[in-house]
């Protein structure tokens, strides 16, 4: 997806677009870690969440399954500056549970593009509820943004929370505020 010598192309335009001189010796190697760096922030576009999810194992139940604390980064699709924290997911399988650090990956695959956090987090909850099969999905996110708290309004600790829920989640409120605990324990 990131074509690398055009990243290098811009990143010294912006340099010299700033009063730099791309020649001064901390500069030199710069438009190329720019865009090995843009590679693997962005590498989530040359991933597939579909793919992930594809690799299931049977159960006899449907208990509830959450994983939470899964650390993200991603880049604001407006500043192109960075927002992190953590993702939270439940869901009720059906007849199939998919491996833990699949749910990690389905993360990383919508986190590691540009992105507004409200998307993602729907990105993620429908690749879930599309990929396995579930009587329910529910994510959460709470992240910090820099474009807020370095830059504009400057309100450094602030949290953004944004849920979306699919299934037997958006149905049954008490299910939600269960889950919900659980979240925050």
């Amino acid at each position: 997806m990131v074509d690398k010598k055009l990243v290098e192309e811009a990143v010294k335009m912006l340099l010299k677009g700033i009063g730099e001189d791309t020649e001064r010796q901390g500069l030199v190697g710069t438009p190329d870690r720019v865009a090995r760096m843009y590679e693997e922030l962005l590498a989530g576009y040359d991933d597939d969440a579909a793919k992930h999810l594809s690799k299931t194992f049977s159960v006899s139940d449907g208990e509830i399954v959450v994983e939470k604390d899964i650390y993200f980064y991603s880049l604001c699709e407006h500043h192109l500056m960075p927002f992190y924290g953590k993702a939270h997911i439940a869901y009720i399988p059906d007849d199939k549970v998919v491996g833990l650090s699949k749910l990690a990956r389905t993360v990383e695959v919508y986190a590691r593009r540009l992105q507004i956090q409200e998307r993602m987090t729907s990105q993620i909850a429908d690749a879930i509820q599309d990929n396995l099969t579930t009587k329910g999905v529910m994510v959460a996110v709470e992240a910090e943004h820099m474009c807020m708290t370095m830059r504009g309004v400057k309100k450094p600790g602030s949290r953004t929370m944004t849920y979306a829920c699919r299934g037997r989640f958006e149905e049954d409120i008490e299910l939600r505020k269960m889950v919900m605990e659980m979240f925050r324990s």
